[in-house]
């Protein structure tokens, strides 16, 4: 037994860690990503709006490698322009939540008190309810659309982050060198920012880029359901329900946009991962 722990822990060290070349990997491919949607309006083959009834539901092929919808448009310029508006709503979204909740949770943590307890029992009831379902609510609530999709889906995302700089900033101001910091006269924001909220970033850093693919299919889920961007916009989640009554008829009008979430959501997951193995202790003691 021992000569087989000592084998193994000899193939763990001959074993190179790949943590930082797979980080690194990921962000290339994200980079690549977001050049995309950057320039996604300069790259499209067609203009993605204009309509051409005669050339409606051609197949994938030279002249439109993703074919056209039933309006006749070139559904790979379609494709491009709805990622775009996926992918800028989806960072819009985790920004404005992992800013907001972090901020409640760090002034809930460190001050406590009466706000502490007005704002965790609102993330209480928040958290009540199923996420999606109260999101499609209150959605509805407020007509659709996709600025109010990104509402919706805020407003039930944001109690996650509240709840994960709470914790960790009860664990924080309890250490030594934030006490020491009390005795140097620092005040209590500059604990806050200059102490406190650099040493709970990783983990927040960490819960915002895994969060990142799940806000994108909750923000296209709402959209195919109608509760997010409407037509004429191009978004992926609305052109899979604009096309699904025709899958097994015309496929390429789903599976084009389908392909795109699937690759970004991946793309985005992956390099969650690979942040959360960059920034894990264990990893960063051997680097």
């Amino acid at each position: 037994m021992n000569e087989e722990k000592t084998i193994t822990v000899r193939r763990q060290k001959i074993q190179p860690d790949r943590t930082k070349e797979r980080l690194y990997f990921f962000l290339f491919l994200t980079a690549i990503l977001l050049l995309i949607v950057i320039f996604s309006e300069q790259i499209c083959p067609y203009d993605p709006n204009v309509q051409d009834t005669g050339s409606a539901l051609l197949p994938p092929g030279p002249g439109h490698p993703a074919g056209t919808d039933r309006f006749g448009r070139d559904m790979l310029s379609r494709i491009l322009v709805g990622l775009k508006t996926s992918v800028t709503s989806t960072l819009v979204l985790v920004a404005a939540i992992t800013i907001t909740g972090s901020i409640l949770g760090l002034v809930c943590g460190y001050f406590g008190g009466i706000i502490d307890t007005i704002v965790m029992r609102i993330s209480d009831i928040c958290l009540a309810f199923p996420g999606l379902v109260f999101a499609m609510a209150i959605a509805a609530l407020l007509n659709g659309g996709i600025s109010n999709a990104v509402l919706a889906l805020a407003l039930i995302g944001w109690p996650k982050y509240a709840r994960i700089a709470r914790s960790q900033t009860l664990t924080v101001k309890n250490t030594n060198y934030i006490a020491a910091s009390q005795l140097a006269g620092c005040s209590s924001w500059q604990m806050i920012w200059c102490h406190i909220l650099p040493n709970i970033a990783g983990s927040i850093l960490v819960t915002a880029m895994l969060d990142i693919g799940t806000m994108m299919m909750e923000l296209a889920g709402l959209s195919f359901l109608g509760l997010g961007a409407q037509p004429p916009t191009a978004e992926l989640g609305n052109m899979m329900s604009g096309g699904r009554s025709m899958l097994q008829t015309y496929p390429w009008v789903v599976i084009g946009p389908g392909i795109a979430i699937f690759l970004a959501v991946v793309i985005f997951n992956l390099l969650g991962d690979a942040v959360r193995d960059y920034l894990d202790p264990q990893n960063a003691s051997e680097k």
